[in-house]
Formats: structure tokens, C-alpha cells, sequence
């Protein structure tokens, strides 16, 4: 599922401690990964040993970020696109980290009861390029056409997705079936490289926000929570670890006949899910926050607290009119 999470404002800068004077705090942002912003904030006795820091940070990123694309080719790689392209026709072997990827993708799956569907490419595409057209020609802006929706619908079963371990392949039994790992690949790579990444830092992949320790001075990172409409945040949240990852309903979005049309798809649907604003998630794993972000904004507020508990996950929603609702120890 295709999903951009919303930014974190990270208010590091404005909010704790400022690190010892041995220990200046720095950033680096990247403009190239995950069709997103990348920011890295951390300290370091020189500018230098923490760009070094980030730079390896950075180019783990990239590794992920090109093994995970769905639109473009790399000389070498055998990546997501790949797969998709010998749809019903051949098994393709690819790196170990696109196994593990999808294998936790079916854990989600499984998890979420369908509500995390990685199989869901075929109707995904169709948002895309509706949406893709409707922002570079808003005269002419179009929703996806009802009959291809439901004709892409009965090619979403994730048992399409065949991953032999062994053989570090992956086939996709089903030729109009297609991969789109949008609603996990960010926090799922953002946590992979936070466990690699040095004590102190924060790294934020465009709203999936992990912290892999306190600050050099020992206090919190202080995370914000936009609000949709602007002006001040809805919630300012301290991590000393973890993530925080927030989706909502005003970031890739297009306007047709007057009414804007968000990237968020219920899979029961086809159609963007309209229970709420936003869904903020903290807990200990940026990939599950982030499965979890996507699962809990296409589900009623009941089935969301139930699942947010089994996975020990704090959730904070946000309604049409403004409501928030919270897990009972998200404060």
C-alpha cells in the first residue's frame, strides 16, 4: 500500500537539553530516498565524524531504497520492480533483505487481517497514475475508473506472493498480481539502520521517526505531531528510543469535482478510508509502527484500540472535526 507518512516535525532544536559543548548537535537531509525527506540529527566532537556517521547512515538508505522501488531499474539489482515485471512468468532471485522484507510483510498481513496488503500493486497503480494526472492536469482530474478498480481488486491475495527462503527467490504466481510495499518499506528500513546506527541519534524517513538512544546530554528527543491544518502541533511526544510514526489524510493528495482524494486505500474498499485525519503510533519497532499507522487509519476506532493493544503499540487518533482519541497510556 503506497502510503506516504506525514512529517514529524522534529523540535530537537527547540525543546530539552542542548548537548554538552564537546558534543555539538548537528543534521543532515536527504532529498533522494523513498521519494521523501531523510533527516539525521546526532552529535559528535566535529562536524566531520558526524557527517561520516551520517553518510554510512545515508548510503544504507540507498541500499534499501533502490532493492525496495517499484518504478525503476538499477543496473545489477534485482529489485521490487523486478518481481513485478516476471509476474506469471519466473521466479526471481533477489537479496536477502527483499526476503525478509516480505516476509514481515505477511507477518502484517496476517496480523491486520488484510488491512496491510503488500499484494495490493494492481490497485494501487491505478490511485497512482490517477492521481499522478490530476495533479499535473487538475482541468482533467479524474478518480480511478470503477470497473478497472474492481477488476484489479480480485488480484490482491497475498498467496499470489511465493518467497522461497532457500532459494532467496520470489514469484508472483498471479500475472495481473504486482507488489507495492509503500505502507511498511520506510519504517521497515528505518529500523533496520537505527539498530546498525551509533547511540544518540534521531532519523526521521519522511514521518517514521526513530531514536537509538537519548541525547548526548541524557535528555529526550522531543518529537511534534502536525496537525492537518496547521498551527500548533497536536501533541509534543519525549522518546528516549522507539518510534513514532504518524499517517494522515493531507499529504499526496488530489482534488476532483471539489473534493480532495488522499493515498490512503482501504483494501475492503478500493477507495480512500475516511475514519480519520491522522494516526500516530509509538512503539518499540518503526516497522510494526508503521504497518500499524496504515492498518489503524481503515479501521473504526474500537477494532483499532484492540489491535493497538495486542501489539503494545500507544495510538493517538484524529477525526474530521477535530477529536482526538488516545490509548489509555499515551499520555
Amino acid at each position: 500500500m503506497k502510503k506516504c507518512c506525514i512529517l514529524l516535525l522534529i523540535l530537537c532544536f527547540l525543546l530539552g537539553g542542548c548537548a554538552p559543548a564537546a558534543q555539538k548537535q548537528y543534521n543532515a537531509v536527504y532529498l533522494d530516498l523513498f521519494d521523501t525527506v531523510t533527516t539525521i540529527i546526532g552529535s559528535g566532537d566535529s562536524e566531520e565524524q558526524f557527517r561520516q556517521e551520517a553518510q554510512k547512515i545515508y548510503e544504507q538508505f540507498l541500499v534499501y531504497h533502490r532493492l525496495f522501488d517499484i518504478y525503476n531499474d538499477y543496473e545489477g539489482i534485482n529489485n521490487l520492480k523486478t518481481v513485478n515485471d516476471q509476474a506469471g512468468i519466473a521466479p526471481v532471485k533477489v537479496d536477502s533483505a527483499i526476503i525478509e522484507l516480505l516476509l514481515d510483510c505477511k507477518a502484517y498481513y496476517e496480523l491486520t487481517d488484510g488491512k496491510v496488503n503488500a499484494a495490493m500493486g494492481s490497485v494501487l497503480k491505478l490511485w497512482h497514475e490517477a492521481r499522478s494526472h490530476g495533479i499535473e492536469n487538475p482541468d482533467d482530474a479524474k478518480l480511478p475508473d470503477a470497473d478497472a478498480l474492481a477488476q484489479a481488486a480480485e488480484h490482491i491475495s497475498f498467496k499470489s506472493i511465493v518467497v522461497d527462503e532457500k532459494a532467496s527467490t520470489v514469484y508472483i504466481s498471479d500475472p495481473e498480481a504486482s507488489l507495492d510495499v509503500g505502507a511498511i518499506a520506510k519504517g521497515w528500513a528505518a529500523q533496520r539502520v537505527a539498530e546498525n546506527a551509533p547511540k544518540g541519534m534521531l532519523i526521521s524517513v519522511g514521518g517514521n521517526v526513530c531514536a537509538t538512544g537519548v541525547k548526548a546530554d541524557g535528555s529526550a528527543w522531543v518529537v511534534g505531531v502536525q496537525n492537518p491544518d496547521g498551527g500548533e502541533y497536536l501533541r509534543k511526544i519525549s522518546i528516549t528510543g522507539g518510534s513514532v510514526v504518524t499517517s494522515g489524510d493531507y499529504q499526496r493528495t488530489y482534488t476532483v469535482d471539489g473534493k480532495q482524494y488522499h493515498h490512503i486505500i482501504d483494501p475492503a474498499t478500493g477507495m480512500p478510508s475516511t475514519y480519520w485525519r491522522s494516526v500516530t503510533v509509538v512503539c518499540a519497532d518503526s516497522a510494526l509502527a508503521d504497518a500499524l499507522s496504515t492498518a489503524l487509519f481503515v479501521l473504526p476506532l474500537e477494532e483499532g484500540k484492540a489491535l493497538a493493544e495486542e501489539c503494545g503499540a500507544e495510538v493517538l487518533w484524529l477525526d474530521a472535526e477535530g477529536k482526538q482519541d488516545t490509548t489509555e497510556e499515551f499520555q
